[in-house]
């Protein structure tokens, strides 16, 4: 069984994509998005399927990302590949080789997506990760998440983890933290355990995970990275008081659609990364954009993430 204290913690967030205004890949912001995370030291996700829009990126595209991630991230913070949910093995491997050919630290495996909401037995499941995991010499994240429809069983992430030891870590997105308590029962130190989004981030990091992932660090990167610096310092004052400003950020932005929100407010920030790319649109509405704007005057994130600079402003 799996101490609180047996692993490192640390958290990474999910990055977002820049675009400029006709959708096209905007490398000079994507540049200067990954250096603010490099900045406060938070470890990066890039090309990833939520806030990362990759599901909408062309193979060229996904390498050209992980290219400059690796060239503004690398030897600073972890950068890893995150990609999106594969119809194939095929489909991840191809993935997994851009990921190599780019040299990040490491690449997600997601859970296989087969359509109509089907759900593929242990056994398939079990085949499609051996297809996939023989073929990739990286380091290897594993990823169970309600997206698909279904959670891995814990009996295979086991399985798993005793066939291939490039396997290093699992992210766990789920509601279920019983799932959540049993997984990490069962693995092995060496593999760290992540959830994914900030809401379960306090609840897993006392019964044993690694950290948290998160879209909100796309905004405060630095709150979001204070609340594991905090933890591994004791002061536990400090956790609370960053985890209750990034669970309302959290609130505020999904109430949104987290990712045109975390668009929006980077804007008025003065750290825009663009539109995002369709069929996604923008927030155009001003009520919901002056509660975006509401909601980093109220958590005081300028202030904490810019110190001061940038006057936030909901227009357009």
């Amino acid at each position: 069984m799996t101490t609180p204290s047996a692993r490192a913690r640390s958290t990474f967030v999910i990055s977002l994509t820049p675009f400029d205004d006709e959708g096209n890949l905007d490398e000079d912001r994507l540049r200067a998005h990954f250096q603010r995370f490099r900045e406060a030291g938070i470890g990066v996700y890039a090309a990833g399927s939520g806030s990362g829009e990759a599901y909408s990126l062309s193979p060229p595209e996904l390498r050209h990302v992980l290219d400059v991630a690796v060239q503004e991230l690398h030897g600073a913070v972890p950068v890893r590949a995150m990609g999106f949910e594969p119809r194939s093995a095929q489909q991840m491997i191809g993935f997994a080789r851009l990921a190599s050919e780019a040299g990040v630290d490491a690449v997600q495996v997601y859970s296989l997506d087969i359509g109509h909401a089907a759900h593929p037995t242990e056994s398939e499941m079990h085949r499609y990760y051996h297809d996939v995991l023989s073929n990739i010499e990286l380091p290897v994240v594993l990823s169970t998440h309600y997206s698909v429809g279904y959670l891995l069983p814990i009996t295979l992430i086991k399985r798993l983890t005793g066939e291939f030891d490039n396997i290093i870590r699992v992210n766990v997105t789920s509601s279920d933290i019983g799932y959540l308590i049993d997984l990490l029962d069962v693995l092995d130190e060496r593999v760290d355990v992540h959830v994914g989004g900030p809401v379960f981030a306090l609840s897993a990091l006392a019964v044993g995970a690694t950290g948290y992932l998160s879209s909100e660090a796309n905004i405060a990167p630095k709150l979001c990275q204070s609340l594991i610096d905090h933890y591994v310092a004791g002061n536990y004052g400090q956790v609370f008081e960053a985890y209750n400003r990034i669970i309302r950020l959290f609130n505020v932005n999904m109430r949104h659609n987290a990712v045109p929100s975390g668009r929006a407010q980077l804007e008025m920030l003065g750290r825009g990364v663009g539109p995002p790319r369709l069929p996604r649109l923008p927030i155009t509405q001003k009520a919901a954009l002056d509660e975006l704007a509401g909601a980093l005057q109220t958590l005081a994130i300028r202030d904490s993430e810019l110190g001061g600079q940038q006057p936030v402003n909901s227009g357009r």
